[in-house]
């Protein structure tokens, strides 16, 4: 049994399957409707939170707003690499594209894994990210692909932070696509626009 709570909506084989992560105190349906807009046909697995924060369920324990707690950070990015893994024997999609999504903290954990566990995630959208480890294994991630879309004024995920994460991917290895918008900690109609283009040039 997979260790996290979890939603699994089938799709058409020749889409890839969606990882949808939620931000702090949502949930697997809070992202369907951008999966509708980013990959109509796209079968989605989304899993919950595993830490409760007064309640609400985050990816991992942060000491402050804005300040992670890293060791539980990378704990969490193992619980849910382990459960990717898991995940895609269960459901039979080992050899299909898999793309993680996320949102707020569910990019931070996404943008963990794919540093930590390329394994697991090796494709990832994230919106409002921040850097979420310091000083990451120096992993090869040639192959890896991650589209970032931050507001240029999100007091959240400052772009200093997004820009650390920026650098630590490139430096990796990892093709990265920076999209910027005026606005804050947000999902934008144009970086919806921009992550479908991603989505569809994969090699």
């Amino acid at each position: 049994m997979n260790p996290l709570e979890h939603k699994y909506v089938e799709g058409s084989p020749d889409a890839p399957v969606l990882l949808f992560l939620h931000g702090t105190g949502g949930g697997p349906d809070d992202l369907v409707p951008l999966a509708r807009e980013l990959s109509p046909s796209s079968a989605l697995l989304a899993p919950v939170g595993p830490v409760s924060e007064h309640g609400a369920a985050r990816w991992f324990r942060r000491l402050a707003e804005g300040v992670f707690d890293y060791e539980d950070v990378v704990l969490r990015a193992h619980q849910l690499a382990d459960f990717v893994v898991s995940a895609r024997k269960e459901y039979e999609i080992e050899n299909r594209r898999l793309v993680a999504i996320g949102f707020s903290n569910g990019a931070n954990i996404a943008a963990a894994v794919t540093l930590l566990r390329p394994d697991a995630i090796h494709e990832a959208a994230l919106f409002a990210a921040m850097s979420p480890v310091p000083s990451p294994p120096q992993h090869d991630l040639s192959g890896t692909r991650v589209f970032l879309s931050n507001g240029e004024h999100d007091p959240m995920a400052p772009l200093a932070s997004a820009d650390t994460l920026v650098r630590t991917l490139r430096e990796r290895s990892a093709e990265v696509v920076a999209h910027r918008h005026p606005g804050g900690h947000t999902v934008t109609g144009n970086g919806l626009v921009a992550a479908a283009d991603w989505l569809g040039r994969a090699k």
